[in-house]
């Protein structure tokens, strides 16, 4: 005997109410609230995917074993990965329209295919020509893959058991439906069940899925935030479409690091990946300018040195602005603070904008220092010398604290032909310097624009 059920859930933020309102209470927009019904038959029950049931087991007694990871052939995408794609892992790829995207997804298809990997890709946007002229504009060899443009569940799980493949990738899961959910395509109860349903011919079947999922204007994968919690691994495409590299960064991965990035350039035959992103990003630095920094800061395993530019000036304001681009706003003016407290720089009537080359979004505290930095060298006019990097995280009273990996930044700093890194003294301890480069331990912040300004 079916059910019926009746509820009203938020489009934006998944709210879910038995009755209709006006403004949602979770995101307080208003309007979002939309009726769906849903079918369910009495005797319903999930399948868990996992082969059958067991007996809970001591955590001892459990063998440890590595999973099996294809090689995408892709090094920035397996680095994201953690290692490669793991057989049976449910992958969220989301970004802006056009960043490229489902680019990305058939370049690592056609990398899969050529290894003898069977590759099913579904579409629910574009027709299998659309995706044909998108594989010639790719490359003139085309790999053999299945490809099927298909919106409905049910007839995707019947390609599936028809094709037998080893990686699926569907795009997008806002344009799939089931069939016994009476709501739209892209409504809360869609996305979660279309998800949820793709998990368990994921995780039953051992095929590597990925789903690309559409943003939302603030830039978070639309639909309800528990599907983020329902995949293995969320990896956000980033970029501006005017510009030619695009980021992809790892939010959570439960078989490898979060803070890891792969870093490509979109090309007129697809994307390449770069290898150096340190080299890119300090390309069209700026030699003998006041307010331009270097930093080397850790993405995951790999050291990345970019530019931090800063640009302080008079405001005509009552109250000065404050703006970072690629750095937290708040940790920007707590820098300040301690500039005008402990250094004696008068910034309460300067307007500050900070900002990051290149696009990178820094989140680490050892970027504290060259931050710092950067602000003193504009509010004094002071350019600071082209061949130093600075590391080094600032507290509230001055004091230059240490960091992590200071060798493995310093190494990367000695490649791109840096002379001189500036690291706070607690990691001058049994550092072994290599040489053709100067390390300098600084304690305070004073001690560090002494050193860096005093040319």
């Amino acid at each position: 005997m079916a059910k019926y059920k009746s509820k009203y859930a938020c489009q934006e933020c998944g709210y879910e109410s038995p009755k209709w309102m006006g403004k949602c209470p979770g995101c307080h927009s208003w309007n979002t609230l939309v009726e769906e019904i849903t079918t369910k038959s009495s005797h319903f029950r999930h399948e868990s995917g996992n082969g059958g049931r067991q007996g809970a087991l001591p955590l001892a007694q459990i063998a440890s074993e590595e999973e099996p990871r294809f090689d995408t052939t892709m090094g920035e995408l397996n680095r994201v990965l953690g290692g490669g794609l793991v057989p049976g892992s449910l992958v969220l790829v989301g970004g802006d329209p056009g960043i490229g995207k489902s680019t990305l997804l058939l370049q690592s298809s056609f990398a899969l295919a050529r290894q003898g990997y069977k590759i099913l890709y579904v579409s629910g946007e574009e027709s299998v020509k659309q995706i044909k002229l998108r594989a010639d504009r790719l490359g003139p060899d085309t790999p053999p893959l299945f490809v099927v443009a298909e919106n409905d569940l049910e007839l995707i799980e019947q390609h599936i058991n028809q094709v037998e493949p080893q990686v699926v990738i569907i795009d997008s899961i806002q344009t799939v439906f089931h069939p016994q959910i009476q709501s739209a395509a892209g409504s809360v109860a869609q996305v979660r069940e279309t998800t949820a349903h793709l998990m368990r011919i994921a995780k039953g079947k051992g095929i590597a899925t990925f789903i690309v999922g559409h943003v939302t204007k603030e830039g978070a994968i639309a639909g309800p935030r528990m599907l983020e919690h329902m995949v293995d691994a969320v990896l956000y495409f980033e970029g501006e479409r005017h510009n030619t590299f695009r980021i992809l960064r790892a939010v959570k991965n439960r078989f490898g690091s979060t803070n890891e990035i792969g870093i490509f350039e979109m090309k007129e035959r697809g994307l390449e990946e770069v290898s150096n992103p340190s080299e890119i990003f300090l390309a069209e630095r700026p030699v003998g300018v006041a307010g331009s920094t270097v930093v080397a800061s850790m993405e995951g395993t790999r050291p990345v040195l970019v530019e931090l530019q800063a640009l302080v000036s008079p405001t005509s304001f009552v109250t000065p602005r404050r703006m970072a681009t690629g750095v937290d706003h708040q940790r920007v003016a707590m820098i300040m603070a301690v500039l005008e407290k402990r250094i004696g720089l008068m910034l309460q009537n300067q307007d500050a904008y900070v900002n990051v080359a290149g696009g990178v979004r820094l989140d680490e505290p050892a970027v504290d220092l060259a931050i710092a930095v950067s602000i003193a060298s504009s509010f004094r006019d002071q350019p600071t010398s082209p061949h130093d990097v600075v590391i080094g995280e600032v507290g509230l009273t001055g004091e230059v604290r240490g960091v992590s990996r200071i060798d493995q930044r310093i190494r990367e700093a000695l490649k791109l032909g840096f002379k001189r890194v500036i690291i706070p003294e607690k990691n001058i301890r049994g550092l072994e310097v290599p040489p053709g480069i100067e390390v300098i331990g600084v304690r305070t912040i004073a001690e560090a624009l002494h050193e860096v300004l005093r040319g």
